[in-house]
This record gives structure tokens, sequence and C-alpha cells, in this order.
């Protein structure tokens, strides 16, 4: 099996980022998808950049790589989850938002993460569909130009209830942005069961061409609840194997992480952790 296995640090927030870190590289990840949040890698907080190269010696030290998330709940707002957006109303709020993801596209630079990963928001009440892609193209522009300049793809995750909610969706703000070339996707595979026309493993297939970072978790039909595996509806061979078979191939071959995405089960993530890359490793294909 060729995918590069990785964990996300929302499922180990009751660990200190360099025991989190150790624990991955124990269990043999490769990787980690790293949400800058402030328990792990604050963006907002004193010494930046002496702690972003504290974690970049860590990465190298344990052989790790990594995709920097951006995720967090409150991080912006302490009383507003994922606030403000993209979308928000409020000019300020959505240039707070632009100046974050271009920090973390800093960051990503320094850490050699081999991309940063966003969403778009939820269109906020009173606001025309219209009205919210412009929002969103407006925001992400600065955040573009960042990434074009440092070579870092931005991948923006469709996710269930979003303005930016299926694959579809991300096709339709690469037209409206004129398709720029730093601008790439996040699959979650656990939102292509939830709510894609196509099985999981389709939508790998077709996601190809623009795929830049990808996070795997069980989920159910219809249900937006990340779930550990063997408690969904995934059947997951085939869709490792489609992942499997991108490695390589012109125009296509994805070399990023898969992220295990368990952002609700910190109380146990270290067991987890454990349980995912055991099941990944059984259920994938064979080694070449």
């Amino acid at each position: 099996m060729t995918i590069r296995l990785g964990y996300g640090t929302n499922g180990l927030t009751d660990l200190r980022l360099d025991d989190a870190l150790e624990l991955l590289a124990d269990l043999g990840y490769d990787g980690v998808g790293l949400t800058l949040d402030h328990m792990h890698l604050d963006p907002l907080a004193p010494d930046l950049a002496a702690r972003t190269r504290h974690v970049a010696s860590v990465l190298r030290r344990l052989g790790l790589g990594v995709t920097v998330e951006t995720g967090a709940r409150y991080v912006l707002d302490p009383r507003r989850k994922h606030g403000p957006s993209l979308l928000d109303p409020d000019p300020e709020g959505r240039a707070a938002r632009t100046r974050l993801l271009v920090r973390a596209v800093d960051i990503a630079a320094d850490l050699g993460a081999h991309a940063v990963h966003c969403f778009s928001g939820t269109t906020p009440p009173h606001t025309t569909p219209d009205t919210a892609w412009r929002r969103l193209t407006a925001s992400l522009a600065p955040v573009l130009d960042a990434a074009d300049r440092s070579g870092i793809p931005l991948a923006i995750e469709p996710e269930p209830g979003h303005l930016l909610a299926t694959l579809a969706d991300f096709h339709h703000l690469r037209a409206l942005s004129d398709d720029p070339e730093p601008l790439g996707l996040t699959l979650d595979i656990g939102h292509c069961q939830c709510l894609e026309p196509d099985p999981p493993a389709d939508c790998a297939r077709a996601a190809a061409p623009w795929l830049r970072h990808v996070q795997i978790e069980d989920m159910r039909r219809g249900v937006h609840e990340h779930l550990p595996f063997g408690e969904g509806e995934i059947d997951f061979p085939p869709v490792l194997a489609a992942l499997d078979a991108l490695d390589g191939l012109p125009d296509t071959g994805y070399r990023g992480l898969t992220v295990v995405e368990l952002p609700r089960h910190s109380h146990a993530g270290p067991e987890l952790a454990r349980r995912s890359v055991e099941f990944l490793r059984t259920h994938g294909p064979s080694s070449r």
C-alpha cells in the first residue's frame, strides 16, 4: 500500500503536541494533520516563529509529513463556532479569517507542509447564494496569492451544510475564480458517503486531478457524524484501493497524506489512533 497515513491533531487535543507527534510516529503513521489551535501551535499567540521552528524540528526528527488544517472551532471567536467565516456579513470578520488563512500558509511553508486545508463556512441568514459566492471568492483571493508565492497549495474541503458542500460546488468555485493554480481540493471520504451521489471510491477517482489532501473516517448516508472505522456504512477496501491507485498516475498522482479525522473523539485519541492505523493497514491493498 502506497497511501501515506496520518492522524488529525483535532482528535488528540488532550495531548501536548510533542506527545501527540511522538505517539503517531511510534504507531507507524507517516504524518499528521495539524490543526492550528490554542493547544497545538496557536497561530495567534506570541513567539509563533520560534514555536513553529520547534514543531518543524520535531517533525523532521520523527520523519512525519504534515498538512496544516484550519478547522479549529473557536480560534478566532470564543463564542461562535468557526466564526467569523469567509462568508461573514461583517467585512472585518471576513478579513480576520483571510488573515488567519494567510498566516496558515506561512506556517505551512515553514513546516514544509504539502497543503493548507480550509472550508467555506455556512451561508449567513438573509444572504443570497450569489452574494455568498462573491464573498468567498473575494476572501480567498489573498490566500491564493500567498499560496502561489509559497508553493503551498490551498485545499478547500466540501463540508456538509456549508456553502461549498459538494464536489460540484468545488468546481463552481474553480470556475468563479478562473481556476487558479494554487486552488486544490480536500476530499473527506466520510462526507462523500454522507451526501455525494457517487460512492466514495468513485469520488476519489473523479477528484484526482485536484486532490491535495484527504481526510478519512467512517460515516452513514445523510448523517454528518465522524465515526471510528467499522461504526458506519463505508466499504473501505474499494476506497483505499482507489486512493492507492492514484499514486504515480500522470497528472493525478496524489502523494499527500490520508488523515484520520475524528475531532469529537479526543477522550479516546491514543487508542483510536492505534485502532485506526491497524484498520487501514488491514483493509488497504497489499504493499507493493
